[in-house]
């Protein structure tokens, strides 16, 4: 465990933070106290005020009561240059690099010191040396497009801008769900670099539903709910299990694992070996199915193509054979003009419409059982898509699936930065839907959710390179396979 520094070394103070919008309370009197050399777990369900209290950290927002000081003197008038100015920096869990740009110039917008002749070369070099040190061997080009890269490449890069140091010391990084598109060899990487920079006299607010990153890596946990911190205590007193509690969740046992022993029927969805090698892929009605292995490794190639294989390319049925959830939700996922009613119920409009017009009752009727059922936080589903957390932005992008009458499900790491609470009524809904007879397809960067599945195939530079089934779906089996299934 790292070393706690005394309190009068605070870099950041905010106390009795209150924010309102409409009726409500955002934060509810928030104290928060960020010192050098610590890093912080902020934990909570989506909705308890998480982001909020980092918008006002950062200085997105400002408190409508409540005080901010900074190295103990108070600042009257707090805004994102005096942070910047002060060395603190944020990592969103929606990614704001620019697509159309180059990483070499998402570094110049984010540090507009890097001017003048020869300013490629060196922003290039500062990124480059970033990603050396977090990411050693990630081959991330500072030429590419950021447009080209995936969702892990683009979470890398922007960490990577985050720490780099261009004309000032950085002093506090918000890493907010930081490993939510990693998988657990990058997350390992980012996660050693956090405590490194933690040791040299960094501090490091760190956002994450992967509890167990928060235990090993955080010094103090802050617990958040309904816009109130309700714990704060160092890290060593709490257990993944109190600290499910803290945040007002019951804890619960892993949902059971459906044993096959002989699968007779014609299979839901089949896929040829990837490539002519490897193993071909196949789903039976019922079955959860799960796709392993280091990201970037053709699992989400391999789900676009299901969808491809198994859907029409035009005009959409009525009974579609699949539906898709997708995990990059900025890009391929809600309509951010669009309201949450809307973005939940576009992919149900057949069973919704009658002549070509849909029906209003029937869509709220939707909607509203959806929001229940999934328990989307939100007063009103006609608020637009953005005014939600990004998880529960990932709920409505999830019972936009379930409510389609479609057999299988393919799902493209779906619960990137939903809160544990949520996922286990997912997991849940999951198992109840497989029991009926509906089918899912799931990739996922969490190895707690791999295990859930009944059987998994596991992905090595592009191909499957090995199926686990029943009791052989642990850890130890699917990292084994990831790292040497290509070579077997």
């Amino acid at each position: 465990m790292m070393t706690v520094v005394e309190p009068q070394d605070a870099v950041i103070e905010v106390t009795d933070a209150r924010i309102s919008f409409g009726a409500v309370k955002a934060l509810d009197g928030v104290t928060v106290t960020i010192r050098a050399g610590e890093c912080i777990g902020l934990v909570g369900h989506n909705g308890a005020g998480k982001s909020t209290i980092v918008n006002v950290i950062n200085g997105g927002l400002t408190p409508h009561e409540g005080r901010i000081t900074l190295d103990g003197k108070p600042v009257e008038k707090y805004s994102v240059k005096v942070a910047r100015d002060h060395g603190v920096r944020c990592v969103f869990q929606e990614l704001s690099l620019c697509p159309n740009l180059t990483v070499t110039e998402n570094t110049r917008v984010m540090y507009h010191s890097l001017k003048g002749w020869g300013w490629r070369k060196r922003a290039s070099a500062v990124v480059r040396a970033k990603l050396d040190d977090i990411f050693p061997g990630h081959h991330i080009p500072a030429t590419a497009l950021v447009g080209d890269l995936t969702i892990a490449e683009r979470q890398m890069v922007e960490i990577a801008t985050a720490f780099s140091e261009v004309a000032q010391k950085v002093r506090l990084i918000i890493l907010d769900e930081p490993t939510s598109s990693l998988d657990a060899g990058l997350a390992a990487q980012l996660l050693n670099y956090v405590r490194t920079f933690v040791k040299a006299g960094g501090s490091v607010i760190f956002i994450s539903h992967i509890l167990g990153e928060i235990l090993s890596t955080c010094d103090r946990i802050v617990v958040m709910k309904d816009g109130k911190v309700v714990a704060c205590r160092p890290s060593s007193e709490f257990t993944e299990h109190s600290l499910v509690e803290s945040m007002g969740s019951v804890v619960k046992g892993p949902s059971a694992r459906i044993v096959r022993i002989a699968i007779n029927d014609e299979p839901v969805l089949s896929a040829a070996k990837r490539r002519g090698q490897g193993l071909p892929f196949r789903a039976h009605k019922g079955e959860i199915i799960g796709l392993a292995g280091l990201g970037g490794h053709g699992q989400t190639e391999t789900l676009i193509d299901l969808y491809l294989k198994h859907s029409r390319s035009w005009l959409r049925e009525r009974t579609p054979r699949v539906t898709f959830v997708a995990g990059d939700r900025t890009l391929n996922g809600v309509f951010p003009l669009w309201s949450i009613q809307k973005n939940l119920s576009v992919g149900n409009l057949p069973d919704l419409s009658s002549k070509g017009f849909v029906s209003q009752t029937r869509e709220a009727e939707l909607v509203q059982s959806w929001k229940s059922r999934i328990e989307i936080r939100t007063k009103d589903v006609e608020n637009r898509i953005l005014s939600l957390s990004g998880g529960n932005q990932q709920k409505v992008l999830f019972a936009r699936a379930l409510a389609t009458r479609a057999a299988a499900v393919l799902m493209d790491d779906p619960m990137r930065g939903v809160d544990v609470g949520t996922k286990q009524e997912v997991y849940s809904i999951l198992r109840s839907e497989a029991e009926n007879g509906r089918t899912f397809v799931w990739y996922s960067t969490e190895m707690d959710e791999i295990c859930l599945c009944d059987r998994v195939y596991v992905f090595n530079n592009g191909i499957i390179v090995a199926e686990l089934s029943g009791d052989d779906v642990t850890e130890k089996n699917v990292l084994a396979a990831s790292f040497i299934g290509a070579a077997a």
